[in-house]
Formats: structure tokens, C-alpha cells, sequence
């Protein structure tokens, strides 16, 4: 293996490379894989009839005019995403019920039919043009399985699903995810549904090829195997999908959450918590929003791993984002702004040896997390790297110790005044590029 590599503070320095450094290792992101990468952090947002009758999963067979919100404000919703740092929003378009929050022409379960404006809204249009006028991306979720469509479990239904996806796809805008949930279950003729994937992925990317596409196995960003936002401190980006299958006959979910080593396709991680303890909103569940501290430990766990984090934020039953929701995202902004306000290791000097990056400090600075990012564009190469400091400049201790780094890794230790940091990669797939250093000091 190669022992050199280059580092440079906040720029990956390219032209500085030998040739051979500047070759692509591995499976490596598309030009929108890598703009997903960046994305970091954004909104989900699950709002149905689910919202109304108190469940998480509806029967499909509920009256459409239960869905009824009195204030509904996309604009709202947008601008506090926009105020939180988000850096999108993705709606349950289409949950497992059936209901469609657009008048679509393919179903009779929809918005169409509901009391809310008298039968002439469209939640989908408000919520484009709500995050285009604040600048933030937007992205949906269709279910494929509907408990409520009469050609659910026939082989029509798949060109059902392709129209209903035709539709959000062509009259809404550009989005930047497609979500899928693997769930299947029976509808209302008592059939489970033989989906054609394949021929969904290929329409949805004739319809928008700059889409991600989210499952269990992508094919662009994958699930976590948990609903926790928590991924595992080694995570390739990196997975093998052949003979597997969304849902039912996905890989076991500790593959799921890590990669494969040796995957040989780039599908990213997504981690998906809610700020609740449900996934739609329910007032009884008020007591369960999650605290700014909770949700910066989630965020070091998951875009700290590597990842990227969906936070489900419910809008309540007026169609606004609850004040408890909205109070704790607010916060969870200010956390993370405070951490990473002052980069320590801004004015230190960069050394580079054989095996190792040296950061040295004009003086000694109390610092308790680093951050890094390998230039992912040229592949993931560590494998295991030590953080080794030193308050004098002559005795070294080990400090913290990680696997792998990816678009983004966070390392926390106990608060350390160190003269020296010096991070060792130990082994590595091939010559590792570290694009960024950072360094902070995080209150407890």
C-alpha cells in the first residue's frame, strides 16, 4: 500500500496530486450522489389521514373527508425547514393507505375528494412553490403498496404506480428524492403486489434523471436497517444489491447500516428518525418531542458516520408544524451552529510524513472533537486511523481511534490541551485523500 497522501483545511488540492492519487478507486457517486452527500441534513414530513384518525398506518378504507386541515401553510413549513438548517423537504405524497395529496387522475382516494377546500387543494403544489420561493430542494414519497387502489395485486397496478409517479414527476418541478418504503401488504381485494422495481426506476429516471432513488437497496441512497437515525461507526458507502430485494428479501440490517468492505455499488446512507415518537402526528405524543441535545447526539451518529439524516417533522392536525416541533428544531439549530462556530484548527500549521498528518498549534489549544472528510469522488479508502496528541510536543498519547471516514466523520474525546495532533491512517484501501480538518471544542 501507498503511504502518502494529501491534506489540505477545508480543500481538497487536486492539482497538487500525482496523477496516479487523482484515479478513481473503487465504486465512487454520480455528480448527484455527491450534491446528495452535501445535502447533509433535510425534513420528512408524514401528513395524511393518518394525521386525523390517530394511526400510523391507515386501512385505506377511510372516509377521504376525514382529511380536512383548517390552516394549512406550506409556507410555514418551508420557512421554519429553511430556519433549521434543512436542506430539503420530502412529503409523504402517497402513504400506504392510498390517499394522494395531489388530485391525481389514477386514483379516488385523494385530496379531490376530501373536505379541505372543498375538494379543490393540492398539497403538493403549495409545498413546491413554498420551498422553491425560501430556496430549499424538495423531494416525495410514494408508496408503492396502496391498501385502498381496486387494481392493487394485479399486474395493471404497476402501470398505475408508473402513471401516479408520471404525474408528481412532470407537474411539480425538479425533485431531489424519490423515497421508497419496502413495505407490501395486501389491499383491499386481499392480493399482495408483484412490484416491478426495475420498471419503476426506469421510468422515474426518464421522468427526472437527476433523482436519488432511496430503499433498502437504492439505487442511489440506502436505508439504515433502523428508524433510530443511528449508523454504525464503520459505514462503507459501498453495497452489493445482487439478489436481494426492497422490503422482504432486503440484506440483514447490520449490512444495511455498514456497508459492504467490497460493495460494488456507491449507495449512501440515509438515516431516518422522527422528532416524535410516531411518524404522523398524534397530541398524545407531545410529552415525546425530542430534545436539541437528543437530536445533535443523532446527527453525530449519523452525519458524523458518514451519513445523511432525514428528520421527520409531522404537521399537526391544523396543517402546521407544531410550535413543540418547531421550538425543538430551533434549538437543535442553535447546537449545532455553537459546536461548530469556531474551527480550531484554523491558524495551525499542516505536516505531512510517511503515515501521518501533524497539526501543530502556535500554542496549546483545548479541543474535544475533529472532523474529517476523504474526497469521495475518488472512492473511500480508510479503513482505521488513530488521533494521537501531544501537550508538549514529545509525548504522544491515543486519544481517539475511528474506521472509516467518508463524506464526513466526527470524533469526540475527552477535552484534551494538546500543543500537536497527530492522525495516523493505519490501513487503507489505497492512497487516502483527506479533503478537510477541522477541529472543535463541543460543550457537554
Amino acid at each position: 500500500m501507498k503511504k502518502n497522501y494529501l491534506i489540505a483545511c477545508g480543500l481538497f488540492l487536486s492539482s497538487f496530486l500525482p496523477l496516479a492519487a487523482q484515479q478513481k478507486f473503487g465504486p465512487t457517486p454520480s455528480k448527484e450522489q455527491l450534491a446528495w452527500h452535501e445535502k447533509e441534513f433535510y425534513l420528512f414530513m408524514h401528513f395524511g389521514p393518518n394525521t386525523f384518525t390517530d394511526l400510523e398506518w391507515g386501512h385505506g378504507s377511510e372516509n377521504p373527508t376525514v382529511f380536512n386541515p383548517t390552516q394549512l401553510d406550506c409556507n410555514q413549513w418551508a420557512r421554519i425547514a429553511k430556519a433549521s438548517g434543512a436542506k430539503g423537504i420530502v412529503i409523504t405524497a402517497k402513504h400506504h393507505d392510498g390517499f394522494c395529496l395531489w388530485p391525481s387522475k389514477y386514483s379516488n382516494h385523494t385530496v379531490r375528494e376530501s373536505s379541505w377546500m372543498d375538494g379543490k387543494g393540492d398539497v403538493i403544489k403549495m409545498l413546491s412553490e413554498a420551498c422553491k420561493k425560501v430556496g430549499i430542494d424538495m423531494g416525495v414519497y410514494i408508496s408503492p403498496w396502496d391498501k385502498n387502489h381496486p387494481k392493487y395485486g394485479t399486474a395493471a397496478y404497476n402501470d398505475v404506480y408508473i402513471n401516479t409517479m408520471k404525474e408528481l414527476l412532470t407537474n411539480y418541478g425538479n425533485f431531489f428524492e424519490l423515497w421508497w418504503d419496502g413495505a407490501n401488504g395486501e389491499g383491499p381485494n386481499g392480493k399482495k403486489q408483484e412490484y416491478d422495481f426495475t420498471k419503476f426506476k426506469d421510468s422515474a429516471l426518464t421522468y427526472q434523471p437527476q433523482l436519488i432513488i432511496f430503499s433498502d437497496i437504492g439505487p442511489h441512497a440506502r436505508w439504515i436497517g433502523n428508524e433510530n437515525g443511528i449508523i454504525h461507526p464503520t459505514n462503507w458507502n459501498l453495497l452489493d444489491t445482487a439478489g436481494f430485494k426492497r422490503g422482504e428479501g432486503a440484506p440483514a440490517n447490520d449490512t444495511l447500516n455498514s456497508g459492504n468492505f467490497n460493495g460494488k455499488h456507491w449507495i449512501g446512507a440515509e438515516a431516518d428518525v422522527s422528532i416524535r415518537k410516531g411518524w404522523f402526528y398524534h397530541p398524545e405524543e407531545d410529552s415525546t418531542v425530542k430534545s436539541a441535545a437528543t437530536l445533535f447526539n443523532i446527527y453525530l451518529q449519523s452525519v458524523g458516520h458518514g451519513g445523511n439524516l432525514i428528520l421527520n417533522v409531522p404537521p399537526n392536525r391544523k396543517g402546521l408544524i407544531d410550535p413543540l416541533d418547531s421550538a425543538a428544531l430551533m434549538e437543535f439549530k442553535k447546537t449545532r451552529d455553537h459546536a461548530f462556530a469556531n474551527d480550531l484548527l484554523k491558524n495551525a500549521k499542516i505536516h505531512r510524513s510517511n503515515n501521518s498528518i501533524e497539526i501543530h498549534f502556535p500554542k496549546a489549544v483545548t479541543l474535544n472533537t475533529i472532523e474529517l472528510k476523504e474526497a469521495i469522488e475518488l472512492g473511500q479508502r480508510v479503513i482505521q486511523f488513530d488521533v494521537n496528541g501531544s501537550s508538549n510536543s514529545k509525548d504522544f498519547k491515543t486519544i481517539a481511534s475511528g474506521t472509516t471516514i467518508g463524506h464526513k466523520r466526527i470524533i469526540q474525546f475527552p477535552t484534551q490541551t494538546l500543543k500537536i495532533i497527530r492522525i495516523k491512517m493505519n490501513e487503507y484501501k489505497a492512497q487516502p485523500l483527506i479533503s478537510s480538518i477541522k477541529g472543535y471544542l463541543i460543550p457537554n
